[in-house]
């Protein structure tokens, strides 16, 4: 049996799991397509789909890649002090979490925070889209503010204890 799955996974690369999940994965999408093809709205599904997927792939991740990959740049080039008794804690990940939360809300909340469709969101709600900018920057600066905390608590623990030895 060992040398089955071990041939298994020479040809195939993973474990036979793995393409059961896919084929049931594959299954489900097969199934939820069949549901929607019926549908007369199914055609603008699908260009929605299309086009998130072109404005993602060729817009959005070009552009969070290279400020990652620019902030990545400006973070190696800060002087810090690489001794014996003071170890350094990359503050990147406590930078980028905060500020993909941050960009998630802005593209989910964007209409409300740029006060499109005012008069029908009054209309259909009974409210003004007045609160949702500030209450973006308070989620933006919380996120920020939670991340530098926990930066700050991780820095801390990571002197006390001390450097770690080199991989």
């Amino acid at each position: 049996m060992r040398r089955i799955l071990a041939r298994w996974t020479a040809f195939y690369g993973a474990n036979p799991l793995h393409l059961l999940a896919l084929l049931a994965c594959l299954a489900l999408a097969g199934y939820a397509a069949l549901l929607v093809s019926s549908d007369p709205l199914a055609v603008r599904m699908l260009l929605w789909f299309l086009a998130a997927l072109i404005g993602h792939d060729l817009v959005l991740f070009p552009l969070y890649a290279l400020a990652d990959r620019s902030l990545s740049g400006l973070l190696s080039r800060l002087p810090r002090a690489r001794t014996a008794t003071r170890p350094t804690v990359s503050p990147l990940n406590y930078l980028r979490i905060p500020a993909l939360g941050s960009g998630l809300l802005l593209l989910v909340f964007l209409p409300g925070i740029v006060r499109q469709g005012a008069v029908t969101y009054l209309d259909a709600t009974g409210l003004t889209q007045e609160p949702f900018l500030a209450r973006w920057l308070l989620l933006t600066g919380t996120m920020f503010g939670v991340s530098a905390v926990l930066y700050a608590i991780r820095l801390g623990a990571a002197r006390r204890t001390g450097p770690r030895p080199a991989d």
